[in-house]
């Protein structure tokens, strides 16, 4: 009869606690972690996930030093246009309302990352020789980012697919009426540029209705020393 009293404080107890776990659980809390804590009676904090981290320009790892962060996406059929960014600042885009039917280019200094023009060139209905004459007299080492738009492919002519390739071009030759196409080349390169996607217009593989599916291309451009540049 002694033991009466005892054990019904022991039974209040259980109930206190079974009352505290199913109010948790139905409260979205870790039930688990509650009954811890009630037999433990300890106040740890569940261990929050670590954040994921975004690096320049989107890129899933950053670059190395001396190395510059980029990424490229043509434009999807006539309506979206395509992004250059690079070291996290866009320097191409509709946003930035510099944005164009055809090719669209943005210089860099291959020494020290700054930027030094943009502009586009319409290739369905322009002068090829407004290219000609942009292309042709580029410093050694600059770097140029180009993205497609629409349609890259129909003013180009010998001249200009030969410059493209000495930027370190491999697909400009085959490039077509509203390929999309991605590159990074620069002047005075030596060997075929790394960086460049090119998807063929075809109406058996064509994401869109006439046109093929937007590129997009990232990754870490090395930059030139002074003596090179």
């Amino acid at each position: 009869m002694r033991l009466a009293g005892p054990l019904r404080a022991v039974a209040v107890l259980l109930l206190v606690g079974l009352t505290w776990v199913l109010a948790s659980s139905i409260l979205g809390g870790d039930s688990n972690l509650v009954v811890k804590h009630f037999f433990s009676g300890t106040n740890e904090e569940p261990t929050a996930e670590p954040k994921h981290h975004r690096y320049k320009c989107g890129l899933s790892a950053p670059c190395p030093q001396k190395h510059l962060a980029f990424r490229i996406v043509s434009g999807a059929t006539n309506v979206i246009g395509p992004k250059i960014c690079l070291e996290d600042k866009i320097l191409v885009s509709s946003v930035n309302n510099n944005v164009g039917r055809g090719l669209n280019i943005a210089l860099v200094n291959g020494v020290s990352g700054e930027l030094l023009d943009t502009k586009s060139f319409d290739m369905w209905a322009g002068d090829v020789t407004d290219l000609l004459k942009y292309l042709l007299p580029l410093h050694e080492g600059t770097l140029v980012f180009v993205a497609s738009f629409d349609d890259p492919a129909t003013k180009l002519n010998d001249e200009a697919r030969r410059l493209f390739e000495e930027l370190g071009s491999t697909a400009v030759k085959e490039l077509t009426f509203r390929d999309s196409w991605v590159f990074l080349g620069a002047k005075g390169i030596e060997n075929k540029s790394p960086f460049e996607q090119r998807m063929k217009n075809s109406k058996n593989s064509n994401k869109y209705e006439g046109w093929p599916e937007s590129l997009e291309m990232d990754g870490c451009v090395p930059l030139r020393s002074p003596s090179e540049g």
